[in-house]
């Protein structure tokens, strides 16, 4: 029973296991070839990052400048205090957790360089009001909202072809979703517990609407599905009373 609670502590806190190269103007980086990762400190979880903070395109250290290509995996984990951030151009990807429990945070703009936006990367982040998402953005891992409570609407670009299970799952505020025709399949409760959600309208390029993908959306008074769709989840659309 120990080793298996052991086991559990440890799955909660992937975070922790991490080290970090540099401290660079108060921001944590890994090194790799001639690219930077912006990473976390394992010393000191939860105090580091307050206010706002300016991710650089590239940094110099021990006389070498690095192109600062990634947020990684729980960079800013539950950093309560962070209340914007600026990622740069130069950013490619942003990891699992990489701003999970940040409930600071009100608005993020996902630039045109990003392409992947990892599970859970925007997770519990309930002051997020406002997103923009970058065209060169492919796949929305699962979980990646999830639980921006304070999330109304949002626009996913037209270079999203999959949106991750729950992707969207319980944000309560949220009222407005584009989606577009790029998108192929619509993950396992990606929109379950949009509460406030009153209409949405499917593209032709959808073929799977996952397992209560829409389930509890009990605002939801019309919705359109086209004729490509093949498939429906089980609960796809239960309790949308």
């Amino acid at each position: 029973m120990k080793k298996i609670l052991l086991l559990t502590l440890l799955a909660l806190l992937p975070m922790v296991i991490g080290a970090y190269d540099a401290k660079i103007d108060g921001i944590y980086y890994n090194f790799s070839g001639d690219e930077a990762t912006v990473t976390c400190q394992t010393q000191n979880l939860y105090s580091d990052y307050s206010g706002a903070v300016i991710i650089p395109e590239s940094v110099t250290y021990n006389g070498k400048t690095y192109s600062v290509t990634s947020i990684g995996e729980s960079a800013f984990y539950n950093r309560s205090s962070l209340t914007s951030i600026t990622i740069p151009n130069s950013v490619t990807s942003i990891g699992e957790s990489a701003f999970y429990g940040c409930s600071g945070l009100t608005s993020v703009t996902i630039p045109n360089s990003v392409t992947t936006i990892g599970n859970s990367a925007f997770c519990r982040c309930s002051g997020l009001t406002s997103v923009t998402i970058g065209n060169s953005v492919t796949s929305i891992g699962s979980s990646a909202f999830n639980s921006c409570s304070g999330l109304t609407s949002i626009t996913i670009p037209n270079s999203v072809t999959s949106i991750g299970n729950s992707a969207f799952y319980d944000c309560s505020s949220l009222t407005s979703v584009t989606i577009p025709n790029s998108v192929t399949s619509i993950g396992d409760g990606a929109f379950c517990l949009c509460s406030s959600l009153t209409s949405i309208t499917i593209p032709n390029g959808v073929t799977s609407i996952g397992v209560r993908a829409f389930a509890w959306c009990n605002g939801l008074t019309t919705i359109t599905i086209p004729n490509s769709v093949t498939s429906i989840g089980v609960e796809a659309f239960c309790r949308c009373i």
